[in-house]
């Protein structure tokens, strides 16, 4: 495992958004979902595409609050310009399984 220095960390913006909505990702190349996730007004609403349909049907992710990466820099996927990183966990069978706030947090947090 490498190891990091706390400024590397620090740097990386991962705060709180809501789901509020989701899709399926037509023409990603493996299954996917596109979501828009709300950060507050600070930061407002993101659009991401994510490989999280094992677990998840896109009804199921709405209201959802997740832990994004919001600092990356905006990377085109397919048709789509993902703004953000929905961070989540590899099951035993490849599937992702969400990072996400075992209580509600106001939106835009940033992870300490």
């Amino acid at each position: 495992m490498q190891q990091i220095e706390w400024n590397d960390f620090t740097r990386v913006e991962l705060r709180v958004g809501r789901i509020v909505a989701a899709e399926v990702f037509a023409q990603a190349r493996k299954p996917a979902y596109v979501l828009q996730v709300d950060f507050g007004p600070a930061l407002g609403i993101k659009k991401s595409s994510a490989q999280i349909t094992h677990h998840y049907s896109p009804e199921s992710l709405i209201g959802k609050q997740v832990v994004a990466v919001v600092n990356f820099p905006k990377k085109q996927i397919g048709p789509v310009m993902s703004e953000c990183l929905v961070t989540g966990f590899h099951d035993e069978n490849g599937g992702v399984v969400l990072c996400v706030p075992d209580q509600a947090v106001p939106l835009g947090t940033k992870l300490l």
